[in-house]
């Protein structure tokens, strides 16, 4: 196994992250003091601009909208939304930031996966996130002994645009909110 990155940012617990969609804005507060790693390496790659014109690249309607994937840039939001895809290109859903953290979903006390809920996705390893996140579309408790969560939806209006999203939608950008 390969050395886990650790974030030189360490969360206060007042962050929150502004998804900026084609279909509207996301405030999510982030649980910093529940997953620092998770929040941590999250803020680091949004300030990187790592998240922008990435496109929501697996819907499962009554479960999760999934995002995050560098690969899902070289793919137009059509060719997502119809499942075209091109290895030469990359396959959405199988990239990262080029490193791993490690799983918190054990030690955070607030693991709850709720309706708006976002959380970290990760392979079959343990400790094998890096860039990948899914927001819960729906109550999802069987998720909270594997998943680490690592933020909440804070309104309504957020959940609106949460269930407003399909494959190929656009994460324009994450804008962070010390």
């Amino acid at each position: 196994m390969s050395t886990l990155y650790t974030p030189e940012y360490v969360p206060t617990g007042q962050e929150k992250a502004v998804f900026h969609t084609n279909k509207g804005d996301i405030t999510v507060q982030l649980a910093g003091k529940d997953a620092p790693i998770h929040v941590g390496n999250f803020i680091e790659l949004a300030r990187q601009g790592f998240y922008n014109n990435l496109k929501f690249h697996r819907y499962e309607p009554g479960f999760v909208v999934q995002g995050g994937c560098p690969n899902s840039r070289e793919y137009s939001s059509e060719e997502l939304a119809q499942g075209r895809q091109d290895r030469s290109r990359g396959i959405p859903g199988t990239g990262g930031p080029g490193y791993n953290i490690k799983g918190e979903w054990r030690t955070n006390p607030n693991n709850k996966h709720k309706d708006g809920t976002l959380a970290m996705a990760r392979s079959q390893m343990p400790d094998s996130a890096g860039s990948q996140f899914y927001f819960c579309l729906g109550p999802q408790s069987f998720l909270d002994a594997n998943y680490t969560v690592f933020g909440d939806s804070l309104n309504d209006e957020s959940l609106s645009v949460i269930h407003t999203l399909a494959l190929g939608d656009v994460i324009e950008s994450v804008e962070i909110i010390d």
